[in-house]
Order: C-alpha cells, then structure tokens, then sequence
C-alpha cells in the first residue's frame, strides 16, 4: 500500500444530500506526522483502523487496537493533529446538520470518541477495500441502513438564510425573519450546531472567502475580498483570520496546502 489522500463524493443520492464528501488518507510509512486544521461549518466523523487516542488530536498506531472513531464537531479554533505512527483513516463530512440524519442524540459541544458510529464488522469491510469505488458503496450502504430523516425547520432556514445573505446578515434581523426571539434562536444553534449563530455565521464568512481566493480567483487581492464580503475594513478581516487562522491572511494562504479535490486546506508542519 503507498501513500494517498483522495477525497471522492458519495453516489447515492439520499446520502449526497448529507453528506460533502469522503477523504482516505493512508501512510504507510508515517513516523510522525502533524498538521493543523481550521475552522469550517462542516462536522466529520474519522475512523482510524488500528490506533488510540493519546490524547485529544493526537492518534497513535497500536497494531493491537481495535478501529478509532472520532466525532469532530464545528470547531471555532484551530486544531492541532499528531499521527504517530502508519495511518489509515478514512473520514466523513458532513453538512451542518447532515450528522443529525444518522445519529441522534449527539454532544455537540466536544469531540466524541466514546460512540459506535460503526460496527467492527463493517469497518473491518471498509478497511479491507483498497478502492475508492468500494468505499464509497460501503459507506453509502451503511450509512443509509443508519438514515431517519431530521427536521429542524427552524435551523434549517436560519443556515440557508447564512449561506444565502452571509455578507449582509444580522441575528436581529434573521431572528425577525424566521420569528423567534435571538435567545431561543441562540438555543437552537448550540444545540443543534455546538455554536452560537454568530460564530457559525462567521466561519460561513470566513469558508466562503477561503473558498474565493483558492478556488474562484487567486489574483484577489485581500482588501477586494474585505470589501467583496463586507468586511467593516482590512482590519476587521485580518482580525477574523487571525482569531480562526493563528495567522494573517498572507501567512495562512502561503503556508496552507489544499488536499484532494475538494475545499481540505491544511497546514503541514515541517
């Protein structure tokens, strides 16, 4: 087996409509590897084939270890990961609320790592595939067995109404709009999402700007993107991209290094 990391999108199209992506990421010859992750409206699910949890973002490889899973949920922060020795992971990613449609009952407010999401059994099947054909009809099957349907209408507008009027938006003026109060709004996001609605904003903000420089047009200048997302000025964008980055704009774009096909952006350390 050599080294990969391959993103590929689900087939079937219930699970499409919940699910972004799959990613394999595989090291055979890992001694030590570290990167860091960034904030996204996104959540994942990671299963590791034989490792353990050391401590929180750093996995290790014991040969002797049942399969690892790791529920992430959105994070505001960066995340720092450790792999310790050889990696086979395969993880998936979810839409904002596309976890709820498998899984119920979840702690949005930390990382998971005390929960079946599958059986031994299955991943052991997942694992012993060695392409990206079989994983996807694998993880497709399975998690469609998983599927009862979750209905949040609430959430639901309030996420498509930041998607849809991120560089304009107001708690005020949404919590209007969908007619509740900004407490009971606020409520429902920390439940549902494990982040206020301004913070979740934000990161929709701060994805979607990701997005544009990476993918949309790289000749953007940072102070056309401040004013094309409307940012209050300069300063208020590299603000946001130091609070979620560590980072100003330049250093993180420079240093970052898009995997796969898909929007995973990473930063590799040396």
């Amino acid at each position: 087996m050599w080294e990969r990391f391959e993103t590929f999108k689900p087939k079937n199209s219930l699970i499409r409509k919940y699910i972004d992506y799959y990613y394999l990421d595989i090291k055979p010859d890992n001694e030590i590897n570290e990167f860091r992750c960034f904030p996204h409206f996104n959540n994942t699910i990671s299963l590791y084939k034989s490792h353990i949890q050391v401590e929180k973002g750093h996995v290790k490889f014991d040969k002797e270890a049942q399969a690892l899973q790791i529920f992430t949920p959105i994070r505001e922060k960066v995340l720092h990961i450790v792999q310790s020795g050889k990696v086979h992971r395969i993880v998936i990613v979810f839409n904002p609320l596309g976890v709820q449609q498998f899984y119920r009952h979840l702690n949005f407010s930390d990382y998971i790592t005390d929960f079946e999401f599958f059986s031994q059994k299955e991943l052991s099947r997942i694992f012993s595939a060695d392409d990206t054909e079989t994983f996807t009809t694998l993880l497709d099957a399975f998690l469609e067995t998983r599927f009862t349907s979750f209905e949040h209408s609430t959430v639901e507008k309030s996420i498509q109404y930041i998607f849809d009027h991120c560089d304009h938006f107001t708690v005020t003026e949404l919590a209007a709009i969908i007619g509740i109060s900004r407490q009971h709004l606020n409520r429902n996001f920390q439940s549902h999402l494990g982040v206020s609605i301004k913070k979740f904003h934000e990161i929709v903000l701060f994805r979607k700007t990701v997005n544009e420089k990476l993918f949309e047009n790289p000749n953007r200048n940072f102070t056309e993107l401040a004013y094309e997302f409307n940012y209050n000025d300069q300063s208020h964008f590299n603000k946001t991209y130091k609070n979620f980055t560590d980072n100003s704009p330049k250093s993180f774009f420079d240093k970052g290094t898009v995997l796969g096909t898909e929007d995973t952006f990473w930063r590799l350390e040396p």
